[in-house]
């Protein structure tokens, strides 16, 4: 059997590739269990997920609990592995500070498993002194970051930012 694999996804364009990347991790046998940010539903179905992961999505800090514990510390303790993709500034920011004030910040704070990040953002936030710093903290810290590639964003621009292909995360975390 596979991992058990928490995977949590931000408000960014680049969610639409998340739901690629669960595909990835069920092929493989991994059980994936996906946790949305409330941005990140304004970008993608949270039905999306709960198909291809053929899981329950969760969505909301204060729904009430399928067990006894929290959600967020359910979700946490039964992780192997944690991945962010996309990883938003603002998320980044939110891992870096140890600020908690949605579900999936909540279950990062409360995992033990290893952390990775996909960072997904606008060439200009992605090398803001302040997510430079961010990140430095996390990889401090033994989170996994996986750059964003180069290439065109959705902003209308190109540069640093586009968040890596999923098979790139994939295979980086198989």
């Amino acid at each position: 059997m596979g991992r058990n694999i928490l995977l949590g996804v931000t408000g960014s364009i680049a969610a639409y590739k998340a739901a690629e990347l669960v595909r990835l991790f069920v092929k493989n046998g991994d059980d994936v269990h996906v946790v949305m940010t409330q941005a990140a539903c304004e970008f993608v179905a949270p039905l999306t997920f709960q198909t291809l992961s053929r899981n329950p999505v969760a969505t909301d800090q204060f729904e009430p609990p399928r067990e006894w514990k929290p959600g967020h510390i359910s979700l946490a303790q039964s992780a192997d592995l944690v991945v962010v993709a996309p990883a938003t500034a603002n998320t980044i920011a939110k891992m870096a500070h140890g600020i908690a004030d949605n579900l999936l910040a909540s279950s990062l704070l409360a995992t033990k498993a290893q952390i990775a990040v996909a960072p997904a953002m606008n060439e200009g936030m992605w090398f803001n002194a302040a997510t430079v710093e961010n990140v430095e903290t996390l990889r401090r810290r033994g989170v996994l970051v996986i750059s964003p590639r180069e290439g065109d964003l959705a902003c209308g621009t190109a540069g640093a930012g586009r968040m890596a292909e999923p098979k790139d995360i994939f295979e980086e975390l198989k």
